[in-house]
């Protein structure tokens, strides 16, 4: 699995669509109203789905953790969230915290983890 990190907007998946010649029909976009659905080569907004999972009373690590034969050859994108202020809805904060439990999950089953920066890409892994 190839894990892609970053703020948002600075290329993560045009740089994924690059380095893997991925068509737009090889990607899965994560919502927070709409499960994950793993058949795809790539799924791009992974935060996405941990905020589908917050609202939904889920652990999204604990599925990822349970599904990981149908995601262990993928390339996954996620914003990183992170950064600035710690929000003040009780809500954001759990997404923030189990993003972040979620994608240090990952990134140690990750064959490579980049950071994409203004579009450059920064090898983490």
């Amino acid at each position: 699995m190839n894990l892609i990190i970053g703020g948002a907007y600075q290329g993560k998946l045009d740089y994924a669509k690059n380095k893997f010649s991925l068509s737009d029909a090889q990607i899965f976009h994560c919502t927070d109203n709409l499960d994950i659905d793993f058949n795809f080569i790539c799924i791009n907004h992974i935060e996405n789905f941990v905020l589908y999972c917050i609202k939904n009373n889920l652990n999204a690590l604990e599925i990822f953790r349970a599904n990981k034969p149908l995601w262990q050859d993928s390339i996954l994108i996620s914003n990183d969230i992170f950064c600035g202020v710690v929000p003040i809805s009780a809500e954001s904060r759990a997404w923030r915290e189990a993003t972040g439990h979620l994608l240090a999950y990952l990134s140690q089953e990750a064959e490579t983890v980049t950071r994409i920066f203004c579009g450059l890409e920064q090898k983490l892994k």
